[in-house]
């Protein structure tokens, strides 16, 4: 298969079908585009958290297929979308091979492209390392909404690619955020020192 100029270091499916924590590390430090209204808003992935799935009593997933989590007990590389507190929306990208579930929950980013509209779309951020410092605000900033919800992320408007500039980075581990239960697992990375870390970076 050849191709398109806009699939060019798009990651494959083949980069989600993997233990989760493994793609949740790998997914660090790679950029997520949003093509919208003919221009890209673009992010780098500098914090995420794992969720195990059936093991992991704090993953949606662990209570079964519903028709909230069926997304993530299918084909790896799409996305998972769901909507918290009535009103943020959080972005997971699934994965494992199919019909195993799992998810890498997207916790903040580090504006790289269209930043001028990611800001118009989060006025209340006042300094650039807030506007999308937090999975609610980083949807909100490249536009992602459950319309999102089973996207294809190796093709379409909304894709995650790797960085052409990247850098070396070390990585951070903690207990995730803002879950009851497993609360000490230590399934969270982020990029050390990156301001764009939501917390405790």
């Amino acid at each position: 298969m050849v191709e398109t100029a806009a699939q060019i270091g798009v990651l494959p499916h083949g980069f989600y079908s993997r233990p989760t924590t493994e793609v949740a590390r790998a997914l660090l430090g790679k950029v997520i585009v949003h093509q919208v209204d003919g221009e890209e808003l673009a992010g780098k992935i500098v914090e995420v958290e794992a969720y195990l799935g059936l093991k992991d009593e704090a993953a949606h997933a662990f209570v079964g297929i519903t028709p909230r989590t069926k997304v993530m007990f299918g084909p790896p590389g799409h996305a998972y979308v769901y909507l918290i507190y009535g009103m943020y929306h959080c972005l997971n990208l699934v994965t494992e091979p199919d019909g195993e579930a799992g998810c890498v929950l997207i916790r903040a980013l580090e504006p790289v492209a269209g930043i001028e509209a990611m800001q118009a779309h989060r006025p209340k951020a006042r300094r650039p390392h807030d506007i999308a410092s937090g999975p609610g605000k980083l949807t909100r900033a490249i536009g992602i909404t459950l319309a999102h919800y089973g996207a294809d992320v190796t093709r379409g408007a909304l894709t995650v690619r790797e960085d052409a500039g990247a850098s070396l980075f070390e990585i951070g581990t903690s207990p995730r955020i803002g879950i009851k239960k497993c609360v000490d697992w230590p399934l969270r990375f982020f990029v050390k020192g990156n301001a764009h870390v939501s917390k405790g970076g």
